[in-house]
């Protein structure tokens, strides 16, 4: 069967964009913007004795949750590192989680 130049090009379309594949875009909701929850709760204080609190700024690999992923502000994202940092020195929170 042989192709015809009409083909190749409808073919080629759908490779260089449009829609579907990788291409982006297709967003189908509003990007709200996260509040930091201790600046909207003044009674929350960040606290390296509260491991409770911590385990939500620690992903289960042990790694630290970024900004952009936890949604607090620059003061308290620095305040959460530096309890995180601190629990860690007195084994409240694990520093790495071992593998089996």
């Amino acid at each position: 069967m042989s192709r015809t130049d009409d083909d190749i090009d409808d073919k080629s379309d759908d490779r260089r964009g449009g829609k579907g594949g990788r291409g982006g875009g297709g967003g189908g909701g509003l990007n709200r913007r996260k509040v930091c929850r201790f600046c909207a709760e003044a009674t929350t204080l960040i606290d390296y004795k509260n491991p409770q609190l911590l385990r939500s700024f620690v992903t289960d690999r042990g790694k630290m949750v970024p900004r952009r992923i936890s949604g607090s502000c620059a003061r308290h994202q620095r305040a959460i590192s530096t309890a995180v940092r601190r629990a860690r020195m007195l084994a409240l929170l694990p520093i790495t989680v071992g593998g089996e």
